[in-house]
């Protein structure tokens, strides 16, 4: 029997943090396609259920489009079974109104819900963390050990309990119990470790990246689970529409903008990222205190060459007051000037001094 683990899709988030109101709408539209398209590929590779651990939506207001849109995707594909477990973000109110809930569609409680699959070979167990049963839900959990276990929980992994924390996942408590699968919720990266001997513990991530914090692929895991001898594969699939990824250039030595769009290409180049990806170019290296150097210049020039493009400047300035000790201009006395100024500090020296041989160069200064 074949399942799909996922968790923190996510569904309505805004998306404003990096990106304007076009393009965040178009990413927000993303996100619930990829669901879309996620259930079209376990109608493609004979998936018979899929795990939600958790963070299914973004926001307890949901709306209509995204609501009506999950309820059609789980109604119109009854080969499929749905066990979708509440995270931190979510609530019930996507079944709202309705009459009855889709009866391929299974929900968990803050107590502990066991289903069934494959003639009662393999369970599906799962809890929802609340402040009020955080310390009591891994004594009442019992699998049978001659059964395949697979326990759904949403939060975040620790090897104890701590007070007051419904989302700690206190790993020390479920050892040797005799799960088989833990699927887990709430860590955005694709993270797989062995729990006890029998038992291992996996984060799927999310389904896509929304900001930097969540960079690389994403995506969700395929379980190929044999029912009678208790035997399964794991496999994570990349699946995100678009990835985000942070690139790091050296730009030291550098002396003009077109010297750093250079070093930049070629970064680029070698990682040969996709044209629908988001970037973030850091830029860092020792420069010149005189050098030419427009960051917004840098990015309009690779905007256009993928979704979304950001730059930071983390460069340090570099002067050798020896080349303006004897210099008789304005720009050697001004150097001179604040360099022998004991009051400023020595970063805040090369900052003051790059701005003001911008200013008596005549160059605009707009950084």
């Amino acid at each position: 029997m074949k399942f799909i683990h996922c968790a923190d899709l996510h569904l309505d988030s805004k998306m404003a943090a990096n990106l304007d109101k076009e393009k965040a709408k178009i990413r927000k539209t993303e996100l619930l396609h990829t669901f879309e398209r996620m259930v079209e590929y376990a109608v493609e590779n004979e998936i018979s259920a899929i795990l939600i651990a958790g963070d299914m939506f973004d926001t307890k207001n949901i709306s209509a489009t995204t609501r009506n849109t999950v309820l059609q995707s789980i109604n119109s594909h009854k080969e499929i079974t749905f066990y979708c477990l509440r995270g931190n973000h979510d609530n019930d109110n996507f079944l709202a109104g309705l009459e009855e809930v889709p009866d391929n569609l299974r929900l968990f409680s803050e107590q502990w819900t066991t289903y069934e699959e494959e003639a009662g070979k393999i369970t599906i167990s799962g809890v929802e963390l609340s402040n009020k049963n955080a310390g009591q839900v891994y004594v009442s959990l019992v699998p049978d050990n001659d059964k395949f276990n697979i326990v759904m929980l949403h939060g975040q992994e620790f090897e104890a309990s701590v007070k007051d924390k419904a989302e700690i996942i206190n790993l020390k408590a479920l050892r040797n119990k005799g799960i088989d699968y833990l699927a887990l919720g709430h860590v955005h990266a694709y993270k797989k470790e062995q729990l006890d001997p029998r038992a291992v513990y996996c984060y799927p991530g999310c389904l896509e990246g929304r900001g930097f914090d969540e960079c690389g692929e994403h995506g969700f895991v395929v379980l190929d689970i044999d029912e009678d001898t208790g035997k399964y594969t794991h496999e994570f699939v990349p699946f995100a529409y678009r990835n985000l990824y942070t690139v790091t250039v050296d730009v030291t030595g550098c002396d003009t903008t077109a010297q750093i769009i250079s070093n930049v290409q070629e970064v680029l180049k070698e990682n040969n990222y996709d044209s629908k990806s988001l970037i973030k170019i850091i830029l860092k290296g020792a420069m010149d205190v005189e050098c030419e150097k427009d960051t917004d210049h840098v990015r309009a020039y690779f905007k256009e060459k993928y979704f979304f493009v950001k730059v930071y400047d983390e460069t340090a300035l570099k002067i050798d007051i020896e080349d303006y000790m004897l210099d008789e201009s304005l720009k050697g006395e001004f150097v001179r000037q604040v360099m022998g100024d004991a009051s400023i500090d020595e970063d805040d020296k090369k900052h003051i001094i790059r701005y003001g041989l911008m200013a008596i160069a005549g160059e605009e200064i707009n950084e």
